[in-house]
């Protein structure tokens, strides 16, 4: 494994830790601020969407695996698809909702080094 894919693997691990802890100021960090987020049944959707949907996770508890099924680096340029699954159960629930399925990300290495999401595709269903 070279350096990229060691990099991109940590930001894999730092998405899911910040989640996690509600960190949005971490997940901000990780997303370019030309990103495109695509999920089923709505219009993509940019970064500033996306953090502002992402409010509600700093009250939730939230629970994630995640297994990258392949990983390639070209250039500045790389591309994961995983499998995930995801469990949070909001602030007063009693029932977590689930979700899983594939997602398939694009990253684009910045001029400082580091590695962001620039394209989403998640397919992630309630299970």
């Amino acid at each position: 494994m070279n350096d990229d894919e060691k990099a991109i693997r940590g930001l894999v691990d730092s998405w899911l830790a910040a989640s996690q802890a509600g960190d949005l100021d971490t997940l901000s960090s990780l997303i370019a601020e030309d990103a495109i987020f695509m999920v089923p049944g709505q219009p993509p959707f940019g970064k500033a969407v996306f953090m502002a949907a992402s409010q509600g996770i700093t009250a939730a508890r939230f629970e994630a695996r995640s297994e990258i099924q392949e990983l390639q680096v070209q250039g500045d340029w790389a591309f994961i698809r995983n499998h995930l699954d995801v469990s949070m159960t909001p602030a007063g629930a009693t029932r977590p909702v689930k979700r899983s399925g594939y997602t398939l990300t694009i990253l684009r290495k910045q001029t400082d080094g580091r590695w962001v999401l620039a394209r989403d595709a998640n397919l992630m269903l309630p299970q």
